[in-house]
């Protein structure tokens, strides 16, 4: 059992199931274009879906841009009162419509603009963004609570999919999180797809979105990935929840305005620590610079038999963590089969552990998608690739035949390269 923000975040969908859903069908206007003005010089355009409610729903850009399943949303909030402003954020400041371009929209403009739009629409603002967008919106909200934080005129955040950290760490390190994680201090409402690896990250992500004195709740949706809603690969199940993402955000809003902002400040006065991203490294199979010795790995294989990873000493042994709906980890797999092939009858191993799926779901994948003869390890509950400190999807380690960590890769992979190869041979030859 968990305690105080996160068990809320595990309460949260029984109490929705019965509440805020009587908002009352508003008609809404059609979309209006205009720009806000900020500092004279500054100039943001704004896409408006207009409504008679008192609150207002401020669309922050993520990676993309604004996708066409957001702006079905915003239409049926329209209808139900809450009016929503797409921001062109992105053109403002001349940036491309790339994740890394949210790192570069400037806090202290963007708290400007939100009291811009409080003042023009005279309605209860509330902050939403996808993904890598949640950064700029977080230091734009605590900027805005340090200047206009008297006020309250900002109901709080909605993060869908947020990601938080400075970049993806390396295969078993600790994820480091952007400081405005934990210097927030707002309602914050996460909207979190089951299919994910923040998933398994989210009560770090709530811990640390708390620290500064944020309430925050989590929604986890169940059978659908990050992107859910604009994936061009999109499941049926994703599909289905793309058209509900105005409900999602109608309960969420509706929270988020009970709570009384005026007593709210801010974690200090100073400026947060400026972190920069490190680079992105060529994706390859490198040496492992953690710590070498593995954590415990002992699964059920998909057989029903215990495997130990320590009874695999004195070969090498290929450790893969993946999972059906991850396109690249299905794109890598044959390569890995035609790995084992090749060193069939050597002293190698590939445990490929999946990542909470069912024993069904698995087999029915291996038995359409994708034929593989290794051994597939259940992690049901998700805790080795807690104790593997598993960011991203998918990721590999190889282990020497001492029984210590060598060699470790985040990402897909063709296993059949000729430096892969080099590098796994000269392990068996130890």
């Amino acid at each position: 059992m968990e305690s105080g923000n996160y068990l809320r975040s595990l309460l949260l969908p029984w109490i929705l199931s019965g509440l805020f859903l009587s908002a009352s069908l508003v008609h809404a206007e059609a979309s209006r274009s205009f720009d806000v003005v900020i500092d004279d010089e500054i100039t943001i355009n704004i896409l408006s879906l207009p409504a008679t409610g008192d609150k207002l729903l401020l669309w922050f850009p993520s990676g993309p841009g604004f996708v066409e399943q957001e702006k079905h949303a915003a239409v049926k909030l329209a209808a139900k009162g809450i009016e929503v402003w797409f921001a062109d954020l992105l053109s403002a400041w001349f940036l491309p419509t790339l994740p890394s371009s949210m790192d570069k929209l400037p806090a202290s403009e963007l708290a400007d603009f939100i009291e811009a739009v409080r003042e023009k629409s005279n309605k209860q603002i509330m902050l939403v963004a996808n993904g890598r967008g949640a950064l700029p919106v977080l230091r734009a909200a605590r900027k805005w609570k340090q200047r206009y934080g008297a006020s309250a005129g900002l109901s709080g955040v909605i993060l869908i999919s947020p990601n938080l950290y400075v970049s993806t760490p390396e295969p078993g390190m600790e994820g480091e999180y952007m400081p405005v994680a934990r210097y927030s201090n707002l309602p914050i409402f996460i909207i979190q797809p089951a299919n994910s690896p923040w998933r398994w990250k989210l009560k770090q992500t709530v811990s640390s979105l708390s620290a500064g004195g944020s309430d925050v709740y989590a929604w986890v949706l169940a059978n659908i990935r990050d992107r859910f809603y604009f994936r061009p690969d999109a499941m049926a199940d994703e599909d289905r929840q793309a058209g509900r993402l105005s409900y999602y955000l109608l309960n969420a809003g509706r929270l988020l305005g009970s709570f009384n902002q005026t007593l709210r400040g801010v974690r200090t006065g100073h400026d947060i620590p400026v972190v920069e991203r490190s680079q992105k490294k060529e994706r390859t199979l490198r040496a492992y610079t953690g710590n070498p010795s593995p954590p415990a790995l002992q699964l059920k294989n998909l057989q029903g038999n215990n495997v130990d990873l320590s009874n695999y000493r004195d070969k090498v042994v290929l450790v893969n963590f993946w999972a059906s709906w991850c396109p690249p980890c299905v794109h890598e797999m044959p390569s890995m089969q035609r790995l084992s092939d090749r060193l069939s009858g050597k002293p190698f191993e590939i445990l490929a552990v999946n990542m909470a799926e069912d024993d069904n779901t698995v087999k029915k994948f291996l038995q359409e998608k994708v034929n593989v003869r290794f051994t597939i390890l259940m992690d049901r509950e998700g805790k080795a690739l807690t104790r593997w400190k598993v960011f991203a999807f998918p990721t590999s380690y190889v282990i020497g035949k001492k029984g210590k960590i060598r060699l470790a890769l985040f990402g897909a992979i063709d296993w059949m390269q000729d430096d892969v190869l080099l590098k796994i041979n000269r392990l068996m030859d130890e």
